[in-house]
């Protein structure tokens, strides 16, 4: 594309939305840089759990998150998140330097979570997670090809590798979904500095 990059100067001091600086240390990961310090409304937002997706060409390339945030401010989790789902997705290879060009990113920052029955959900609006015991499968909401309730909890229980007819809990949870260009929305609570 058509970014424009400053010199030499700290690519922390470009404006850049959750998505931008998601792909901007997977760039980094990928070629070895150390990850970009996060802008500064990033590193001052509270902690939340997040997911990364990459995508080529409109193709999943890799998606890894976390439910509940392991970082002390989002900024670090995104960082985190990112690395992995550049290097770490067990369903394809570590993004090659010869990919970067190709990928885009979204970020979806989560709610908290909340306990629900089946009737509660909608894929269009709420994540799920499906858990029985130490097993847990988490599908974001609103993703192609997912239009029912039962199509979203039976992908979420398979990827938890809970058998057909098992029994689970469900819980759901909302996201602010972020693309490339997108600016963290702030928070009624949120300090502005």
């Amino acid at each position: 594309g058509a970014c424009r990059r400053a010199g030499m100067t700290a690519p922390a001091e470009e404006p850049s939305g959750p998505a931008d600086y998601a792909l901007s240390c997977v760039a980094a990961c990928v070629t070895g840089e150390p990850a970009p310090r996060p802008p500064a409304d990033l590193s001052c937002a509270p902690p939340a759990g997040c997911f990364v997706t990459l995508k080529k060409r409109g193709d999943l390339r890799g998606c890894i998150g976390t439910i509940e945030p392991c970082e002390a401010s989002l900024g670090a989790e995104i960082a985190r998140n990112a690395r992995s789902s550049a290097l770490r997705d067990p369903r394809f290879a570590p993004v090659a330097r010869d990919e970067l060009a190709a990928l885009t990113c979204s970020v979806d920052v989560l709610g908290p979570s909340e306990p629900c029955a089946l009737s509660d959900l909608d894929p269009a609006v709420y994540g799920v997670i499906v858990e029985a015991g130490a097993r847990r499968g988490v599908l974001l909401p609103a993703l192609a090809g997912v239009e029912t309730v039962r199509d979203q909890v039976d992908i979420a229980r398979q990827k938890a590798g809970i058998p057909p007819g098992g029994s689970y809990e469900l819980r759901r949870f909302r996201v602010i979904r972020y693309r490339q260009g997108d600016r963290l929305e702030a928070e009624g609570k949120q300090a502005h500095g």
